[in-house]
């Protein structure tokens, strides 16, 4: 089961690389009617929690800078950023090198207890498997709303 949660992860990132490929700089802006936040805020707060979420269950060192939660921690919005988000091709890099790094996580490692349980809200996560599991969903989630904006704003212009 470990080895799919994997190979899961490492599915769902290559969609959501292969759905940016064809995205201009401009269209990560666009904020189509009814959303709260673009495509470049979506990309980056995939990335600023898969970051997270693997750090809490494997013990990596971050990999991002610090000023990306001041743009993609929950509760930002694009509205509010008073200086340059990072371009496209930063994050695309970003999402790859975790790509890259999924790689490293074996099913041993997902078995491991997590070295306190991860709450938020009424869910409580114990093991590295069950809060990348999460993770994974949370990228899916993700990844819908910015597939639903891109049919809105025309991404491959």
């Amino acid at each position: 089961m470990a080895q799919s949660i994997i190979h899961t992860g490492k599915v769902l990132r290559q969609i959501v690389i292969g759905q940016l490929q064809h995205v201009s700089e401009s269209r990560m802006d666009i904020q189509p009617e009814g959303f709260s936040n673009t495509v470049r805020w979506h990309v980056g707060h995939m990335a600023y929690w898969w970051d997270k979420y693997a750090s809490l269950s494997f013990g990596w060192p971050s990999a991002i800078p610090a000023e990306y939660g001041t743009f993609f921690d929950s509760g930002t919005k694009p509205s509010d950023w008073t200086t340059a988000p990072p371009t496209k091709v930063e994050l695309l890099g970003l999402l790859a090198a975790q790509l890259a790094r999924l790689s490293e996580a074996t099913p041993d490692l997902l078995e491991r207890r997590l070295s306190a349980p991860y709450e938020m809200g009424p869910f409580r996560f114990e093991t590295a498997g069950e809060l990348m599991n999460f993770a994974f969903m949370h990228e899916a989630m993700h990844l819908g709303a910015l597939s639903s904006q891109l049919k809105l704003i025309g991404g491959d212009k």
